[in-house]
Formats: structure tokens, C-alpha cells, sequence
């Protein structure tokens, strides 16, 4: 166990790092496992939305339990795929608590984001603040898994049934997270999963539609090709977005694993709450007994009060110690540049997102980190919070020097 008398790195202590501890990292099967199909691809010189994105589409909808599995490029271009192909327009009802893609998925179809708060426990979409901003403009309900975490489904699923709206579900973490039995991915009338190098399940770049609707699934094969039905004579305005046949490959192999993968990350998960949980002003994400989450992240909710320093401040300190942080997601959706540029700052207040917002921090977690990793982790925030005074009067003082100096420098 490191020193926890000795001084922070940030104080001028040793880090507990030597190296960097990166905050994420892909794993994946050795590169002596893929030549074999490899070879064969470049053999067959169809090295594209072939034969193995085929199978690869094939596993993925045996292990989610669905009818349909429909590669694509990423998780962004399913998400605009789908609403394109199912025609959508007028308001989606959306979290401003997620990753930019979601809304930018809607504003490219021209569909306008009506926000509504996040839980605070689960940072998932609270369902009992969707039905007041529900109008006759509103078509879909755009839910998101935060951090693989499962949304309220069967809530969300009783108000889509009920307005008779359309239901999607960003699913970019939660390629195998559990809700009441089933896989994500079972759920609406689409679940749009991202298989980028930060994902339990990866291709290198990529993601993957799922969806029972089979006509749905017919739309999305030729929307991901132009929307070319094969005469050239382009059904509706449609992407790029086919997924290479060296990418499925890495997909099919990663599948193999998957299970492995989420069990090893909740065994982190564990390992880290139980090392955290004795300190002040650190919350962790809430997970009711009936799902299961991948936690593609790992994220502390801090309340600056109790713990002595602020989000902001911890994260400088861990990076001194050499371990690399993120501020997921900072600054919500509604405040981001790309979307006050479209609609001005005059989005509802959304306070609960507001506060997650201001004090989350995703710590580092991939699937074959070392639980001693974690456990060395765990003891450079337990010594930052006990420097915390020491700490607090150092970056603040360090700031306001910082402050003089541009002052004077104006002057």
C-alpha cells in the first residue's frame, strides 16, 4: 500500500503513478487470432458490409435476443440512420446529461431536443418529467443508458405506448447491460449501440442498430448505403455508414469475451466503491437489483462541501499522480456551443443536470485493468482528502497569483 502519510504529488510528494494510468483503454484479442479471416478477406477482395459483417450481425442479434442486427459506421450515423428511416420530425424529448452525439443525431434530421432532467441517483432521464413537455410536435422519446447503465425502459415504454410516440434508445455504453432479464438492446422500437475503442465491445470504429421491426431493418441496409436499393435509384437521403469487413472481424472476436468483460468491470466497480465509501462527499451511480450495467464508465458524484475540494480541483490532483480523468459530461448538451449556436440559451431549467454536471468525475476503468490499479487509485484520492486543507489553500493561492499576474500584465 503506498504511504498515505506522504505528501500528494500535487503538494510535492511522489505520484503514486510512475507512469500514466490512461483512463481508458480497448482489449483486444491478440493480433495472431485475426490473420487467418484477415488473409482470407484480402483474398476475397470484398473487404466491406460482406461476409463477416454479415456474421458479425448474426452473433451480436443471438446475443441481445433480437430479430435484427444492422452494422453501421458508428453510433452517431445508426442514431441518424434510424430517425431518417423512420421518418421522424417535429420534437424529440431528449437528456441534456449525455454524450453530444444524441442531439446531434436529432438536429441533422432537422428534429428539435426538448430537454428533461436526469435522476440524480442513476443520472438516467426521469420519466416523470417527460409527459408536461409532451406536444403535438413531439414524435420520439430519445432515452440514454448513462454509462451502461439501463434507463427506466417499461416507464419510458408505457408513455411512448400511451402518446403514441416513437421510442430509441441510445445504447453507445451499454452493449451488455441487463434490464429485468433481458438485454439491452431488446427494448423500443431501436437501440443503437457504439462499438468505438472505449467500448466493452469494440471494432476499432463502428456501431450496431438492433430492432424487432424488420421493416425497420430493411430500411436501415440500404440507408447505410446511400439508401441505394442496388438500381442506384436512392430510396430516401441516406449515409456512408457501412462497416468494414477487418472491423467485424474484431467485433466477432470481442463478442466471444463480452461476458467476461462486464463481469471483470463490475468486479472493479465493487473493488472501487468499497475502497471510496468510508470518505465524505463521494456518491456513486445507483443500480436497482433488477439490471445489470457494463459500466463502459466509472463515475463519482462529489460534493465539494464534504469532501474539501471541488471536482475540478480533485482531478488536477489525480493528474498529478498520474491518473487520467473525465469530466463526463461537462458541460451538458444545452450548454455546449454547437447547440446555443442553433436555439440561444434559453433552454428549461434543468437543475439536477446542472449539479451532476458541475461535479462528476469518470475515474479509469477497461476491461483488463489490474485490481491493483484500482486499489492504488483509490489510495491517491484517500490521501488527496486528507491534505484537502493543505491542498484547497495551495491551488487557491496558486490561482489567484495566476489572476495578479494577467492583471498586471493587462496594465
Amino acid at each position: 500500500m503506498h504511504n498515505l502519510g506522504s505528501e500528494p504529488a500535487v503538494l510535492g510528494g511522489d505520484p503514486v503513478f510512475g507512469d500514466v494510468l490512461p483512463f481508458a483503454q480497448p482489449t483486444i484479442p491478440q493480433f495472431d487470432e485475426l490473420v487467418e479471416a484477415g488473409r482470407e478477406v484480402f483474398s476475397s477482395k470484398s473487404i466491406t458490409n460482406s461476409k463477416y459483417v454479415r456474421e458479425f450481425e448474426d452473433a451480436v442479434a443471438a446475443y441481445l435476443g433480437v430479430k435484427d442486427a444492422v452494422a453501421v459506421s458508428s453510433c452517431t450515423s445508426g442514431l441518424m440512420l434510424v430517425m431518417r428511416a423512420m421518418e421522424l420530425s417535429g420534437e424529440a424529448i431528449v437528456p441534456s446529461f449525455t454524450f453530444s452525439a444524441t442531439v446531434q443525431s436529432l438536429i441533422w434530421n432537422n428534429i428539435r431536443p426538448v430537454f428533461a432532467d436526469c435522476e440524480m441517483g442513476s443520472f438516467n432521464i426521469n420519466t416523470r418529467l417527460i409527459e408536461p413537455l409532451i406536444t403535438g410536435k413531439t414524435s420520439v422519446l430519445l432515452a440514454v443508458h448513462v454509462f451502461g447503465m439501463p434507463a427506466d425502459i417499461e416507464s419510458l415504454s408505457i408513455i411512448a405506448k400511451k402518446h403514441n410516440l416513437r421510442l430509441i434508445f441510445d445504447a453507445a455504453h451499454a452493449f451488455g447491460s441487463i434490464y429485468k432479464g433481458r438485454h439491452v438492446g431488446s427494448f423500443g422500437d431501436a437501440e443503437v449501440f457504439s462499438l468505438s475503442p472505449t467500448k466493452l465491445l469494440t471494432t476499432g470504429e463502428g456501431g450496431i442498430i438492433a430492432t424487432n421491426d424488420g421493416s425497420l431493418a430493411g430500411k436501415l441496409r440500404i440507408g447505410r448505403d446511400y439508401a441505394n436499393p442496388g438500381d442506384y435509384d436512392c430510396q430516401f437521403p441516406g449515409l456512408n455508414a457501412r462497416m468494414p469487413e477487418f472491423n467485424a472481424i474484431l467485433g466477432l472476436k470481442g463478442l466471444e469475451t463480452i461476458e467476461e468483460k462486464v463481469m471483470k468491470r463490475n468486479d472493479l466497480v465493487d473493488l472501487y466503491k468499497a475502497n471510496l465509501r468510508h470518505l465524505p462527499g463521494i456518491d456513486f451511480q445507483e443500480e436497482s437489483p433488477e439490471v445489470r450495467s457494463t459500466y463502459k464508465d466509472f463515475s463519482v458524484l462529489l460534493s465539494p462541501e464534504r469532501f474539501g475540494l471541488t471536482r475540478d480541483e480533485l482531478s488536477i490532483c489525480l493528474d498529478a499522480e498520474n491518473i487520467r480523468t473525465k469530466k463526463y459530461y461537462f458541460p451538458p448538451v444545452h450548454r455546449q456551443k454547437f447547440f446555443t449556436s442553433i436555439y440561444g440559451n434559453h433552454a428549461r431549467e434543468l437543475p439536477v443536470t446542472e449539479h451532476v454536471s458541475q461535479n462528476i468525475l469518470s475515474l479509469p476503468i477497461f476491461s483488463h485493468m489490474q485490481k491493483g490499479q484500482v486499489v492504488r487509485v483509490c489510495e491517491a484520492v484517500t490521501r488527496i482528502h486528507k491534505y484537502r486543507g493543505r491542498i484547497m489553500s495551495s491551488l487557491r493561492n496558486a490561482n489567484e497569483g495566476k489572476l495578479l499576474s494577467s492583471i498586471a500584465g493587462i496594465h
